[in-house]
């Protein structure tokens, strides 16, 4: 579990509730990303949520071509409309989690 930063307290409590679900559940900790990736999907969420989610699904071991084929699972389910969403907040999130590691390096 990571250790919560007091200038980070949501991403900390985020963290550790992520934690305590693969903790909790008996998928094993790959599978149950992929299923939160899909259920961000159905939920419509926004790309701070796949920021989120998808830092701990790469640490879970979840690729990107893994990622992309959860969208193209579920599609038929979900909705073409729901994937592309999905796909433009995902990029979204990539695009912010680019701009902090910038920011980090630069100490801006």
């Amino acid at each position: 579990m990571t250790e919560q930063r007091s200038d980070r307290p949501l991403l900390g409590l985020i963290d550790r509730m992520t934690a305590d679900s693969v903790e909790t559940s008996t998928l094993d900790a790959k599978t149950l990303m992929l299923v939160r990736i899909a259920a961000l999907v159905a939920v419509h969420a926004p790309p701070a949520s796949y920021l989120l989610n998808l830092a701990a699904a790469n640490r879970a071991g979840v690729d990107a071509d893994t990622a992309r084929a959860v969208l193209v699972g579920i599609a038929p389910v979900v909705g073409t409309p729901a994937v592309t969403a999905a796909a433009g907040n995902i990029a979204r999130a990539l695009g912010f989690a680019i701009e902090m590691l910038d920011m980090e390096e630069t100490g801006t």
